[in-house]
């Protein structure tokens, strides 16, 4: 499975509570696309979420959260780690 960072805008303060009910709202569904987030963070005073996902593509990754609500098209494919 490929690992895929993918970045929301426009979530100017949100509190990690909404950040938690955004992040199950993916994992209720992400079976459906053979995805599964793993982590998500906050930047409420930027308004940016970053999730750390695993998947068959990035198409899947932004249909479970096109589906969830919260659809973004800035999805990355993370192909080298240190």
């Amino acid at each position: 499975m490929a690992k895929f960072m993918d970045v929301h805008d426009g979530f100017f303060g949100v509190t990690a509570d909404q950040l938690n009910a955004a992040h199950d709202a993916d994992l209720k569904i992400e079976g459906e696309e053979g995805v599964h987030f793993e982590r998500a963070w906050l930047d409420p005073e930027a308004g940016k979420v970053f999730c750390l996902s695993t998947g068959p593509s990035k198409e899947a990754v932004m249909r479970v959260h096109e589906r969830a609500g919260h659809p973004t098209t800035q999805v990355y494919e993370l192909t080298a780690e240190v």
